[in-house]
C-alpha cells in the first residue's frame, strides 16, 4: 500500500475500531462486561474505570457480578452504575454487586437494532469523509510531483479501502442485529 494511502488507512481502522467499541457496549439480552467500559468510579477523588477498581465476572448469562477490591467502594459504584446510562439497578451483599439482566421486550431490541444502524452510518460516514480528505489532499498534489495516471491510481487504492471499511460496518451492523433480535 503507498504511504500517501496508508494515512488514511490508519484513520479509517481508528473510526472503525471506536465504531466496534461502540457496539460492544450495547447489550442484547445477555450480560456483557463491556456494558461497563465508559463507567467511571469515583476512587479517592480519581474518576477510575469500573475493571480497575474490582473483579468483573458473568456467572450466569444474564448476571454481571462486580467484586470491588476495596469494600469501603462498594456505595461508589453502585452510584456510578446509577448515574450511567447502563438502564440496570445494582444490588449487593455486601461483599458483591449484582446486575441482573432482564429479558428484552420486542420493542426494545428494535430500538436497539435501530441504534446499531445509526452508529453504522455515523461510522460510515466519517470513513467517506476520510476518504473525501484523501482525495482532496491527492488532488492538490501539484503535477510535477506525480502524473495524473498515478493520482487516479491513488484515488482508485483509496476508494478500494473504502469500500473494504463500508463492508466491515455492514458485517458488523448485520451480526450485532441478529443477536439482539436473537431471543
Amino acid at each position: 500500500m503507498d504511504t500517501r494511502i496508508q494515512t488514511y488507512h490508519d484513520k479509517m481502522q481508528k473510526a472503525f475500531d471506536f465504531f466496534q467499541s461502540e457496539l460492544a457496549t450495547i447489550r442484547a439480552g445477555r450480560a456483557n462486561p463491556h456494558v461497563l467500559d465508559k463507567i467511571r468510579v469515583d476512587y479517592y477523588g480519581t474518576p477510575t474505570p469500573i475493571q480497575q477498581v474490582g473483579n468483573i465476572t458473568v456467572p450466569e448469562p444474564r448476571i454481571i457480578q462486580i467484586a470491588p477490591w476495596e469494600k469501603s467502594l462498594i456505595k461508589e459504584i453502585e452510584k456510578a452504575i446509577m448515574a450511567s446510562d447502563v438502564g440496570i439497578t445494582p444490588s449487593n451483599d455486601g461483599a458483591v454487586i449484582r446486575l441482573v439482566f432482564p429479558e428484552l421486550t420486542e420493542e426494545r431490541r428494535k430500538d436497539l437494532v435501530k441504534e446499531v444502524k445509526k452508529k453504522g452510518e455515523d461510522c460510515k460516514v466519517a470513513v467517506r469523509n476520510i476518504r473525501r480528505d484523501g482525495n482532496d489532499a491527492l488532488k492538490k498534489l501539484s503535477k510535477t510531483e506525480i502524473s495524473e495516471d498515478e493520482i487516479k491510481k491513488l484515488e482508485d487504492e483509496l476508494q478500494k479501502e473504502t469500500d473494504k471499511f463500508i463492508k466491515n460496518v455492514d458485517v458488523a451492523v448485520d451480526e450485532k442485529s441478529a443477536d439482539i433480535l436473537k431471543v
